[in-house]
């Protein structure tokens, strides 16, 4: 055994400034418990962005605790190739049953962005099945995120974060952020319609960019272009999916049937890795391997885990039992309400709200500060049990779907107040 090392001291932590471990202000996680992490010495904190965006039924959730306990007791892992398991073939029926048109097949894997990059292997090789390689490009939304993987980084590119990487990525089309009007869209991707493979896109909010929204008539419209010109839609769940925005997916509020859908984070209740591309049978059914094989060559070891499967399929059991969707968009409007009083302050350049999320963007301060504002503001509320992760001048709440209304009121006062110190 190695002598000396400090606690977690060889831990290379994701989208944290090595100045930020430096100044010793990272709690150390013992335990979960509903809303709440506790750190080692007992301390609770409210988890208000759900551990990136995945524990939507919180933390230490008994049913599923008994899910993962039971299934771990019979098969912890059986590959897919070639073998199957209950617990996935009820999850792949489960989630292509949440599909406006359940004619689909599943494909899992273990984290979104892996789920993206099967999406855009499957569209790319849909068009070679079917004798049309010259249909090898991809749109995405400027500014969008979809992993960090290469294939999902060349159509989410974000410059702060990929900039190293970029000579490395393919070129994608770049539709400008819909915030106009759906014509824009229309004048970006006409020239490109006899090559475009698809069309990817987060559904209503852009969520690393910075919680950036836009109305589901723009979703519409985009969805209207994409079956006018025999073009796949890849729709990009993984962060809204769930009931989070008051749908069971984000995608619905527009009335639109994506080709491709990828799931993850709170597929599970953010108990295990797990995620999954859901395609339509029309392009399932092009994989065939006679009389020439078409077999998609692509998987993941741990895809479609029975532990993990177990997890989601009671996790989705939970959603449906609570409601989820009605539940986020009735806490989501006390959410709102509560904000609202934020607007038009000073220093605060917009609020907006989608379902349960809400977004607190400032102003950009004059000046340079040693520690910016919205790290100020994040470091007030973490001595007072409330963790957040600014997005640049965005602060946003995304709270388990399991939080009470009570609470709810509680972290919005002490996230309002907090923000409200510091801008003046």
């Amino acid at each position: 055994m190695n002598k000396g090392l400090t606690p977690f001291s060889a831990v290379w932590h994701p989208y944290t400034r090595a100045s930020a471990i430096a100044e010793g202000r990272t709690p150390v996680i013992v335990r979960g418990d509903g809303i709440y992490l506790i750190d080692d010495h007992g301390r609770r904190y409210v988890d208000a962005i759900a551990s990136w965006w995945c524990a939507a039924l919180g933390h230490s959730h008994p049913r599923l605790i008994a899910a993962i306990q039971q299934q771990a007791s019979a098969l912890q892992h059986s590959i897919l190739a070639n073998l199957t398991h209950p617990q996935a073939e009820e999850l792949a029926r489960r989630l292509a049953a949440m599909m406006p048109t359940p004619e689909r097949h599943v494909l899992f894997a273990s984290d979104g962005a892996s789920a993206v990059e099967q999406a855009l292997k499957i569209a790319a090789q849909y068009w070679h099945n079917i004798g049309r390689p010259e249909r090898r490009r991809f749109a995405c939304i400027h500014g969008a995120y979809h992993g960090d993987t290469f294939g999902a980084m060349a159509v989410g590119y974000l410059d702060q974060w990929h900039r190293p990487f970029k000579p490395w990525l393919a070129e994608a089309i770049q539709l400008p952020f819909p915030d106009t009007t759906s014509a824009r869209w229309h004048k970006s991707l006409d020239p490109h319609r006899d090559e475009l493979a698809a069309v990817i896109v987060e559904p209503l909010c852009l969520g690393a960019a910075g919680m950036r929204m836009y109305p589901a008539e723009r979703l519409r419209a985009l969805g209207d272009w994409c079956t006018a010109n025999n073009t796949l839609l890849i729709v990009d769940e993984i962060a809204m999916g769930f009931g989070r925005t008051g749908r069971w997916f984000a995608f619905e509020h527009a009335g639109i049937d994506p080709d491709l859908v990828c799931v993850g984070k709170a597929l599970t209740g953010g108990t295990l890795p797990m995620s999954a591309t859901i395609a339509k049978n029309f392009i399932y059914e092009t994989f065939t391997d006679r009389p020439v094989d078409r077999t998609l060559q692509h998987g993941h070891t741990f895809c479609g885990n029975p532990i993990a499967a177990a997890a989601a399929n009671e996790a989705l059991r939970v959603y449906e039992d609570m409601d989820a969707p009605a539940r986020a968009a009735a806490l989501g409007a006390r959410m709102a309400e509560r904000l609202d009083t934020l607007r038009g302050r000073s220093g605060i350049a917009d609020v907006r709200c989608l379902g349960l999320i809400g977004v607190v963007e400032l102003e950009t301060e004059s000046g340079a500060a040693a520690v910016p504002r919205p790290h100020r503001i994040r470091l007030r509320l973490q001595e007072q049990g409330i963790l957040l992760r600014p997005l640049g001048n965005v602060l946003y709440l995304m709270p388990p779907l399991v939080i009470s209304e009570s609470e709810l009121d509680a972290l919005v006062q002490a996230f309002a107040s907090a923000i409200a110190s510091e801008c003046g």
